[in-house]
């Protein structure tokens, strides 16, 4: 069924103008699988899925703008510098506090590794927002994500001794430095199952398709088979 989204207000567009700038210039030389274009990918994915879900969009906006502000990844570890930042910006343009506490709260709570963990708060936004970034995860662009970031902290693209952590815990997931091609199975191949909306459903099941005949070839060409 069509959802009935509201369009922004003006005074909203203008906040999310501002707020895309922002990031823009937050992002103008972060990791290439985390930089604006991530963003704008992921900007385009969500819009995609609000076209078929009911959902407060000026949140989903805002928290999909905001997302990668400051990973825990690129920040020791530490995963509150990206929602403190995020508040810091929303209340410098004047957004409502109960709009940044939600914005705060995707934020916190969307990622792979917080998943492995206890979650202790929903709400359909945050569906809609991470399954907007999963998306970006996984397929073509997922692929070259994974051997971005593999390069970006110098871990081997495959290593056939080292096999795959599976189940693991939040903190040994958040710890794991095994070759690219283990990510495949120890999180991008996952995220068609854990998608939260239809329309994210559907998308990841493509993409993931493509994922797995990558894989193959990839197998093929290492042990010398084509």
């Amino acid at each position: 069924m069509k959802a009935a989204n509201v369009n922004l207000s003006p005074e909203n567009k203008e906040l999310i103008v501002q707020t895309e700038q922002f990031i823009k210039d937050a992002l103008s030389d972060a990791e290439a699988g985390h930089d604006w274009w991530h963003i704008q990918r992921v900007y385009n994915n969500a819009k995609l899925i609000l076209e078929t879900e009911e959902a407060d969009r000026f949140v989903v906006e805002l928290a999909v703008l905001l997302h990668d502000i400051a990973d825990s990844k690129f920040n020791d570890g530490d995963e509150e510098i990206g929602p403190q930042k995020a508040g810091v910006f929303l209340r410098s343009i004047q957004v409502k506090e109960s709009t940044i506490e939600h914005v705060q709260q995707i934020i916190r709570n969307m990622s792979f590794r917080t998943g492995l963990g206890i979650v202790n708060f929903h709400s359909h936004e945050l569906d809609i927002v991470q399954d907007a970034d999963r998306l970006d995860a996984v397929g073509a662009i997922g692929i070259a994500r994974a051997f971005t970031y593999g390069g970006f902290k110098n871990r081997e693209i495959y290593n056939p001794e080292i096999p795959p952590s599976l189940n693991m815990s939040k903190e040994e997931y958040k710890n794991s430095n095994g070759p690219s091609i283990n990510h495949f199975y120890e999180k991008l191949l996952l995220l068609k199952d854990q998608m939260n909306t239809e329309t994210g459903r559907k998308i990841a099941c493509e993409r993931h398709s493509f994922m797995e005949t990558y894989l193959e070839q990839f197998k093929s060409e290492w042990n010398g088979e084509s």
